[in-house]
């Protein structure tokens, strides 16, 4: 399915997608093809598969930890498309989330072509601005590719509108300053941010990051977001697992509670 009738789904049924990430080859590649996978039978919409960096300047501690761990292990690029094409064969859209500079290092054009052979919906990239983009730009239009660009609460209205105008697919509003991570409560400031995007662009579909931990906060943000997005919490369930097999149980449950809480949201 592509992630717009995946949206486009969710909209009929009256619920926010739920988006899963996951760092590719953490902690190896085969125990990373078999997370993804669990959470998609667990009831999770969408893959966010992260390409594992050395700086992971939005990350937070769980997720740098991840990350540090599939390195170590000799995670590579291609790795990670083997990985996409594998999860994707499930039926689940898989975008692909990745700080720039891997990107730039494999060549642009070459790097869009192989992420759209893997079967990837498109790509995330949290530190390239549209004003740098002109290379991604013209290989996500060759390659079909959605490109999702990030705005935040201190994005001012002329900010979010030409970023909204070089999206595709969908948008990604980071709900509170500072890096990735689950916690106690949501940022007070998504509603407004999702409510700025929606006064520019009402048909854009939102996605909301940076937070969210288990089914009552995803029910929560999924009153007002077209996709809820979580990482720590499901990487978390990974890292503290005692053996493999515990951390798929911990993840498929974790799975089935955040889809649980998207179908309960008030919209």
């Amino acid at each position: 399915m592509s992630l717009g009738g995946a949206f486009e789904k969710a909209r009929a049924e009256g619920r926010p997608l739920i988006v899963g990430c996951m760092p590719a080859g953490f902690p190896t590649v085969g125990e990373s093809i078999a997370s993804m996978i669990a959470m998609v039978e667990s009831g999770i919409d969408v893959i966010e598969v992260e390409l594992p960096y050395s700086d992971p300047v939005m990350d937070g501690p769980v997720i740098q930890k991840a990350s540090d761990i599939a390195l170590a292990n000799g995670v590579r690029t291609r790795d990670t498309f083997r990985i996409i094409e594998a999860v994707a064969e499930t039926g689940a859209p898989v975008a692909l989330m990745t700080y720039w500079n891997p990107v730039e290092r494999y060549g642009v054009d070459a790097f869009a072509r192989d992420l759209a052979a893997a079967g990837a919906t498109g790509m995330i990239t949290p530190d390239l601005i549209p004003d740098e983009a002109g290379e991604w730009l013209a290989a996500s239009d060759a390659y079909r590719l959605d490109r999702t660009f990030l705005v935040s609460p201190s994005s001012t209205d002329a900010r979010i509108a030409m970023t909204l105008r070089h999206c595709r697919g969908w948008v990604y509003a980071t709900a509170l300053m500072g890096v990735t991570g689950a916690r106690d409560a949501v940022s007070s400031e998504a509603p407004d941010l999702v409510a700025r995007i929606r006064a520019i662009d009402p048909e854009i579909p939102v996605g909301v990051g940076l937070g969210v931990r288990d089914g009552a906060q995803a029910a929560e943000v999924g009153g007002y977001a077209d996709a809820v997005i979580v990482g720590s919490a499901l990487i978390r369930r990974v890292l503290e697992a005692p053996d493999r097999e515990a951390g798929l149980a911990a993840l498929r449950e974790l799975g089935a509670d955040l889809a649980k809480g998207s179908r309960s949201a008030q919209r």
